[in-house]
């Protein structure tokens, strides 16, 4: 889709000029040509400013449809959640962090890098 002949068809479908589209939005008639014949690429405020002007919201200038698009719904994923999202993990994680908070930074990083260690080990063996 093109933006520029989307706000064309927007304005005239409302029957306004661009004249009027400069009063209302504060944009110059000269900008505003230039984006609706694809000479170019608005920002997001343009955008915005154009939207008002139109008063339309602005999901308008990039979907024809009467009522608004359906959110995207999330990849459903075949992979396990990560470890302290849920349950006895994070109970542990948030007890953990707690206790990490009332420590000295050398201390934690003392410990950070005994982690390191034990979890090289742990992919060594194969666990």
């Amino acid at each position: 889709m093109v933006i520029g002949e989307r706000l064309r068809e927007l304005r005239e479908h409302k029957n306004l000029s661009q004249g009027q589209i400069e009063k209302r939005s504060g944009l110059s008639r000269c900008h505003i040509s230039w984006v609706e014949n694809g000479h170019c690429v608005p920002s997001i405020e343009i955008l915005e400013k154009m939207a008002r002007a139109l008063e339309v919201p602005l999901y308008r200038i990039f979907y024809s449809g009467n009522k608004p698009p359906a959110p995207p719904q999330r990849a459903k994923s075949n992979r396990s959640p990560l470890w302290g999202s849920k349950g006895k993990d994070a109970r542990l994680l948030m007890q953990l962090r707690r206790t990490l908070r009332h420590t000295r930074k050398r201390d934690r990083e003392l410990l950070l890098q005994m982690a390191r260690k034990l979890a090289r080990g742990a992919n060594a063996k194969g666990n």
